[in-house]
């Protein structure tokens, strides 16, 4: 069994506890986004950061890929073995909108995030919702930049003839050809 970590070991990285506080919601969004439950998204960002502070002093200057891959895999090996004894809710949490967006447009395009592939629906997510480059999603992913804009690709394709975007304005306006 692995030892546990030394509470101590915390007051020699004090950039971690800045960054884990900057980035928290971000990366909350982020495992929303992933999973599409609140209380599990929570739960992936904790597992994830801890994992982060357990490697810090290898994570290097730029963490986001790092913390991003863990998040990713983290959510990949969740998903593989998800305990089914839960039930989920069809009440979904209501969310700010921006000016002009209806809700319905925003759950239709919720069931289409959710009809994509797992690896598909994170290279959406991690480029259109984190704004990342291919590269840093190639990185996070454990794939080469190629397969990425190759996933995108045939994400975006799926979403344009997804007959429920035809008149969604989010799809319209978010899934547009942007050189992906």
């Amino acid at each position: 069994m692995a030892k546990p970590p030394d509470p101590a070991v915390g007051s020699d990285r004090p950039e971690f506890g800045t960054y884990a506080a900057e980035r928290s919601p971000r990366l909350l969004r982020t495992a929303f986004l992933l999973c599409r439950d609140w209380g599990t998204a929570e739960d992936l960002v904790q597992t994830a950061l801890t994992k982060a502070w357990l490697a810090w002093p290898r994570v290097g200057d730029d963490p986001d890929p790092y913390v991003y891959r863990i998040l990713v895999n983290t959510h990949h090996s969740w998903w593989r073995r998800r305990w089914r004894g839960e039930v989920p809710t069809g009440d979904l949490p209501d969310l700010p909108l921006p000016e002009g967006r209806g809700v319905e447009d925003r759950d239709v395009l919720w069931k289409a995030l959710g009809g994509l592939g797992r690896r598909e629906r994170a290279a959406i997510v991690l480029r259109y919702f984190c704004d990342l480059e291919h590269a840093a999603i190639a990185r996070i992913l454990g794939c080469s930049p190629v397969t990425v804009r190759s996933q995108i690709s045939r994400a975006l394709a799926k979403l344009r003839v997804d007959p429920t975007l035809r008149d969604c304005l989010p799809a319209r306006d978010v899934f547009q050809e942007q050189g992906a």
